[in-house]
């Protein structure tokens, strides 16, 4: 079961002594460093003019949410939450004003729901509290795992007296979820969204130069492509298809080449990897991070080293642990598995890369003699 909590003008109702006072004896900023911070926070003011009629008022509550620093304050301001999160067991992620509340539970177990209740009381009063306003009519629910066991749990939660029922899919950080995590509606949006970029790049392509409508290709297509395209590890080929058409098209609206071409030379040429391939040099790029330590500790304690239980030559090739899973229930899909499935397949210089730009070298060009068999 999945939460995601939507607080109301998140940004816009921080209060600027509680900030401080969390800055201060929280996370221990003192001297200078705490008097930028009052500077910054201190003495601000918006105008507005309407009608010739100018218009100043002091501003003392938000932090500038478009700006580097608003974000990380946010952050902080918000630290406090997690221990009451804490304390009721419940596992949960939070990026700026987005806050997950997750728990894993068979149908018959309404003693955990019973405890994401008050967790989730205890947030609304803390919340309060601090001057932010968490909007249950906005608050989505979201029930994962296999249909018959989703159909029993039919328990609803509710939030200040609005009943949250399980949604048929959400938005979660720029991706669509459902209920069986196919990603199919997720695919769908972002095939609609780059075909119209590209679409009207199209209209355009004559009047550019090919090194400018290549940069615009990647910026308004390419980058909707690879927008954690990581989630799509493991998804079967009939589901990437679409994703596939839209590369294939703007390839040939790059070169200009007649649609009855074959696109593969084309794709070869222009130093593209396929979509299955991008999604694979993701997945193996934060393996390679988590192998060096460099990612969240969430993903470390997905993947386990392997360690023979006698002394072997492959005790030192840098290789990990497949789990066993149930790939009828999409268990092949999880990181925990493809991570270590993929990263064991790559050559040893590869996977020996010193540093993440060696690593991507390497790995670019392994996935591209592989995609386009040189």
């Amino acid at each position: 079961m999945l939460v995601l909590l939507n607080l109301s003008a998140a940004f816009d109702t921080v209060d600027q002594s509680i900030l401080l006072h969390r800055l201060e004896h929280v996370i221990g900023i003192k001297g200078t460093a705490l008097d930028w911070f009052r500077s910054y926070s201190s003495d601000r003011y918006q105008f507005a003019h309407v009608h010739g009629v100018p218009s100043y008022s002091r501003v003392s509550h938000g932090v500038p949410q478009g700006s580097v620093l608003g974000p990380i304050l946010f952050t902080l301001y918000m630290l406090p939450l997690g221990n009451i999160i804490r304390q009721h067991g419940i596992h949960f992620h939070c990026y700026a004003d987005d806050t997950q509340l997750y728990l894993s539970m068979k149908p018959e177990e309404t003693e955990k729901l019973v405890k994401l209740q008050t967790c989730l009381k205890d947030i609304k009063s803390w919340m309060s509290s601090n001057f932010l306003l968490l909007n249950p009519g906005k608050t989505e629910v979201m029930v994962f795992g296999p249909e018959p066991l989703r159909d029993r749990l039919d328990h609803m939660i509710t939030l200040h007296g609005i009943s949250l029922t399980s949604s048929l899919s959400v938005r979660n950080l720029g991706v669509t979820f459902d209920q069986n995590l196919s990603f199919n509606s997720h695919i769908k949006l972002v095939s609609r969204s780059a075909f119209f970029h590209l679409r009207n790049i199209t209209k355009i392509r004559k009047l550019l130069t090919r090194h400018d409508a290549e940069k615009l290709i990647h910026a308004f297509v390419s980058s909707r492509l690879d927008y954690y395209n990581s989630l799509l590890s493991g998804c079967p080929n009939n589901s990437l298809r679409s994703l596939q058409l839209i590369q294939n098209a703007a390839a040939r609206v790059l070169t200009g080449i007649d649609k009855r071409d074959h696109i593969t030379p084309v794709m070869a040429s222009l130093h593209w990897l396929p979509v299955k391939f991008r999604i694979i040099f993701k997945t193996l790029l934060l393996t390679y991070k988590v192998h060096r330590g460099l990612a969240p500790s969430y993903l470390e304690e997905l993947v386990i080293p392997y360690q023979p239980n006698r002394p072997l030559r492959s005790q030192n090739a840098g290789l990990l642990v497949v789990p066993r899973v149930s790939r009828s229930r999409m268990g092949g899909r999880a990181f925990s598995y493809q991570a270590p499935l993929l990263w064991n397949q790559l050559p040893v210089q590869v996977r020996e890369a010193d540093s993440i730009a060696t690593f991507k070298i390497r790995l670019k060009t392994y996935l591209f003699e592989k995609a386009y068999c040189y």
